[in-house]
């Protein structure tokens, strides 16, 4: 069996907390990732706070609150420019595809396909999920 070489100070935590749930908020996903400028996460919550950290310390970036903007769709794009963090809440393109996206809980795997019908009313995607121990 291969040994692991990927130390935790070389992924990001990506930590998305919905404030307005219970008396203190709850968590929406907390995902270990590759570095990358750019995540979608699904079913996010119209106001959340996200913070990315180098491993489980350092804050690389942070935004909150980060309410949404227009109507629900399922799918938000979250974006580190600088040390912030901004939220788009839009449908992915073909420009997406292969991005990190996280799911609620904090699996996270790349999107492999999407469509979603002009009026929004369907979609369909795929998103592939790989792992390793470590």
């Amino acid at each position: 069996m291969e040994e692991s070489t990927v130390a935790m100070s070389d992924l990001h935590t990506w930590e998305i907390w919905y404030p307005g749930a219970a008396a203190n908020g709850l968590q929406h996903a907390r995902a270990r990732i590759d570095p990358t400028d750019v995540a979608w996460v699904h079913a996010v919550p119209g106001k959340v706070a996200v913070t990315v950290r180098e491993g489980d310390d350092l804050v690389v970036a942070r935004g909150e609150p980060l309410p949404r903007e227009g109507g629900y769709l399922p799918m938000t794009r979250f974006a580190i420019v600088g040390d912030q963090i901004q939220r788009e809440d839009r449908w992915p393109t073909d420009a997406d595809l292969g991005v990190i996206v996280i799911l609620p809980g904090g699996e996270a795997g790349v999107l492999t396909a999407w469509w979603n019908a002009p009026d929004g009313s369907a979609w369909r995607w795929s998103v592939e999920f790989s792992n390793r121990r470590g």
